[in-house]
C-alpha cells in the first residue's frame, strides 16, 4: 500500500501499471491524487481544530471573533499544503477555492460558493495562463461545478428520504454522478470510456479513502513517539487502501456497464461551452423551468450533432489516406469509398511507454467513430511498424490481417509472436502473400494490389526489402504505398512493372532513408505529392538530403510528419486534395 499512500499524501504516481489502469477506468484515480477532498480534510481540520482550541482561550475569545483568526490560518494553510503535495493543477485549483472562501470570512463576509469556483479558475489563470492545458487542473473545475450547479441540489431534494441508509446511499449517488457527467466531455478526449460500475465504487472506496486512510496517512508523521500507535495507524490505513484497490479492480472489471465516449469535435465544444453559459445566466426569477429548456436544447443540439458526425465517419465516394504522425514510424489509415477501412503498420518506439496505438491510432478512430477495421496490414516484422498494433487489436474488432510471414517463419521477437497468436485465437484470418499477389481486391470501387512481396518473401533477405507494396487505384487515381521498402526491392518493381508505376501519391519508402526513394524509381513512379514518415530529430537521420534534393529536382510535392503532422490525401477519383495538420479532431 506504500505506493498508494504515497499518491494520496503527496500526489506521486509511482502505482504499479495494472494498478493504474484500474483506478483510471474504474473512475477511482481522484482518489490517489492531492484534490479538493484531501484539502478539506486536511485544511478545514485544522480549521476546526484551531477554532475549538482559541474559543478556550477567554481574554482572547472575549475581544476577538477568534473564527475570522481561524479562517485566515486556513486561507494560508491551504496554499502550503498544495505547495507540499506537488502542486498539481487540481490541488492549485482546490487551495486557491479555499483560500477564497476562509480569505472572505476572515473579512467577515460569507462567499457563495459558485463565486468561489470562479475566482479560484481566475486566479490559476492569471498565475498559470496554461492551466487550461492542465488535465487536472479542468477536471477538478468541471467536477466542482458539477457538484455545485446539479449534485448540491439535487442531493437536497433527497434529503427527506428514509430510512437514512436509504437516504445516504441515494445522496452519494446522485453526487457521484453529476461530478462524472460534469467531467464527461473532457474525458471523451483523453480517456476511451467509462464505466458505470464507478458510480457504485465510488459510494464505497470514497469512505475508505477518504475518511479513513487520508487522515490516518496524515496523521502519521505525528506518531513517531508512539511506536504502537504509529504501527496500527499505519495498518488500518494501509487495509482501507487495500481495499480501495480491490474495489478499482473490480469495478474496471466489470464491462457490461462500461460504455466509450465520442471524442467532441470543436462543434460540441461550441454547444456545451454555449449551454453552460446559458444555464450560468438564468434569470432568477424562472430559474428551474428556463434551465430545464436549455438543457434540453443542449442536449438534443448535441445527440443531432453526433448523428451528423457519425454518418460523417467515412468519405463516401472518395478514397481517403492518411499518414498518422507516430513519431519514428509508420502508419497509415485508409477510408475506401464505401465506408471500409484499412490499417497499414502501427508504428512502435522500441525501448519506451510509448504507445501510438494508445496515443495517435485508436483517438483518431474514436474522433472518426470507427469501430472496426476492416484490414490490418504488417508492411513487415520491424518493432516501429507493428508494436502499436497491439493495443489497436486489443480495442477493435479486426476483419483480416495481413502479413508476410517472414516473422513467423524466422523470427521477430515475443511481441510480434503474442500478435499474431492473439489475433489467430480471436478467429482473425491471417493472409499471406501468397494469398493476395495478383488477386486484386475491391473495395467500393476501389482496387487494392499487392505488388510485393510477390509470390512470397525472400527468405533470409533483410524485412525492409520484404516489405508490403500496396497499389490502390480508384478510377483515374493512385496510391502507392511502399512500407519500408530500399533499393533492392524498389528496383525489382521497376523492373516487371516499368511505367505501370505511375501513381499520383507515393508513401516514400524507408523514411526516406538514402538507401531507398532511387532516381530510376521516382522517374517511374512520378508523383503529385510525396508523404515521408519521420520523428522529430530522429537519430537515423531520416530523411535523408539525398532524397529531398531528388523529390526536390522532380518538383514533387513533399510532406514530413516531423514537420507538417498527420497528413491527409483523398480524391474522388479525378480531383485530388491534401491537408497537413497536427491534431485530429
Amino acid at each position: 500500500a506504500a505506493a498508494m499512500a504515497r499518491a494520496l499524501v503527496l500526489g506521486e504516481s509511482d502505482l504499479l501499471s495494472a494498478d493504474d489502469r484500474a483506478f483510471k477506468a474504474s473512475g477511482l484515480a481522484h482518489l490517489l491524487a492531492v484534490s479538493g477532498t484531501h484539502l478539506v480534510f486536511a485544511v478545514v481540520a485544522l480549521v476546526r481544530a484551531l477554532t475549538a482550541l482559541l474559543v478556550r482561550v477567554e481574554h482572547l475569545a472575549a475581544r476577538f471573533d477568534v473564527t475570522r483568526g481561524a479562517a485566515a490560518v486556513g486561507a494560508l494553510a491551504a496554499l502550503v499544503y498544495a505547495d507540499y503535495a506537488g502542486g498539481t493543477g487540481s490541488a492549485w485549483r482546490a487551495a486557491w477555492m479555499l483560500a477564497v472562501v476562509f480569505g472572505v470570512r476572515a473579512l467577515g463576509r460569507r462567499v457563495a460558493p459558485g463565486r468561489a469556483l470562479a475566482l479560484s479558475v481566475v486566479i490559476g489563470a492569471a498565475l498559470e495562463p496554461l492551466c487550461a492545458f492542465d488535465v487536472s487542473f479542468m477536471l477538478s473545475a468541471a467536477a466542482t461545478l458539477g457538484l455545485l450547479w446539479a449534485g448540491s441540489p439535487l442531493s437536497l431534494r433527497l434529503a427527506p428520504c428514509r430510512p437514512a441508509p436509504l437516504r445516504w446511499l441515494s445522496q452519494s449517488l446522485v453526487v457521484t454522478v453529476c461530478a462524472m457527467l460534469a467531467c464527461a466531455p473532457l474525458l471523451a478526449v483523453f480517456s476511451p470510456g467509462l464505466t458505470a460500475a464507478g458510480a457504485f465504487a465510488n459510494v464505497l472506496a470514497a469512505p475508505l479513502g477518504e475518511v479513513v486512510a487520508l487522515p490516518l496517512c496524515l496523521g502519521h508523521a505525528l506518531l513517531g513517539g508512539a511506536p504502537a500507535l504509529e504501527r496500527g495507524a499505519a495498518l488500518v490505513a494501509s487495509g482501507a487502501l487495500l481495499l480501495v484497490k480491490k474495489l478499482a479492480h473490480l469495478s474496471a472489471g466489470v464491462r457490461v456497464l462500461a460504455f466509450h465516449l465520442p471524442v467532441p469535435s470543436p462543434w460540441h465544444w461550441v454547444l456545451i461551452a454555449t449551454g453552460a453559459i446559458g444555464v450560468a445566466s438564468v434569470p432568477p426569477a424562472r430559474a428551474r423551468a428556463f434551465r430545464m429548456a436549455w438543457l434540453a436544447a443542449t442536449f438534443a443540439g448535441l445527440f443531432l450533432l453526433e448523428c451528423a458526425q457519425d454518418r460523417a465517419r467515412a468519405p463516401t465516394g472518395r478514397l481517403r489516406v492518411t499518414v498518422l504522425d507516430v513519431g519514428q514510424g509508420d502508419s497509415l489509415l485508409v477510408d475506401f469509398p464505401d465506408g471500409r477501412a484499412m490499417l497499414i503498420d502501427g508504428g512502435g518506439v522500441v525501448g519506451t511507454d510509448v504507445d501510438p496505438g494508445k496515443l495517435v491510432i485508436l483517438p483518431l478512430l474514436r474522433g472518426r467513430r470507427r469501430a472496426r477495421i476492416d484490414v490490418v496490414v504488417l508492411t513487415h516484422p520491424h518493432p516501429d511498424h507493428f508494436l502499436g498494433l497491439v493495443s489497436v487489436a486489443d480495442a477493435i474488432p479486426i476483419g483480416e490481417f495481413w502479413d508476410s510471414g517472414q516473422g513467423e517463419e524466422e523470427g521477430a521477437g515475443v511481441t510480434y509472436a503474442g500478435l499474431v497468436r492473439t489475433l489467430r485465437m480471436r478467429g482473425v484470418p491471417v493472409r499471406r502473400p501468397g494469398a493476395l499477389c495478383d488477386r486484386p481486391r475491391s473495395f467500393g470501387g476501389a482496387t487494392v494490389e499487392v505488388l510485393a512481396p510477390c509470390p512470397n518473401f525472400v527468405a533470409r533477405r533483410p524485412p525492409n526489402d520484404n516489405s508490403f507494396v500496396l497499389r490502390i487505384r480508384y478510377r483515374e487515381r493512385v496510391a502507392l504505398l511502399m512500407g519500408d521498402a530500399e533499393a533492392l526491392e524498389e528496383g525489382e518493381l521497376v523492373e516487371r512493372l516499368g511505367g505501370s508505376l505511375r501513381a499520383d501519391f507515393l508513401k516514400v519508402g524507408h523514411h526516406g532513408s538514402r538507401t531507398s526513394s532511387t532516381p530510376s524509381f521516382i522517374r517511374e513512379v512520378d508523383p503529385w505529392l510525396s508523404v515521408i514518415s519521420c520523428g522529430v530529430r530522429n537519430r537515423f537521420g531520416h530523411p535523408h538530403a539525398q532524397t529531398l534534393e531528388l523529390l526536390g529536382h522532380r518538383s514533387v510535392g513533399m510532406a514530413r510528419t516531423d514537420r507538417f503532422g498527420s497528413v491527409m490525401w483523398q480524391t474522388d477519383g479525378r480531383s485530388l486534395e491534401a491537408r497537413a495538420f497536427s491534431m485530429f479532431h
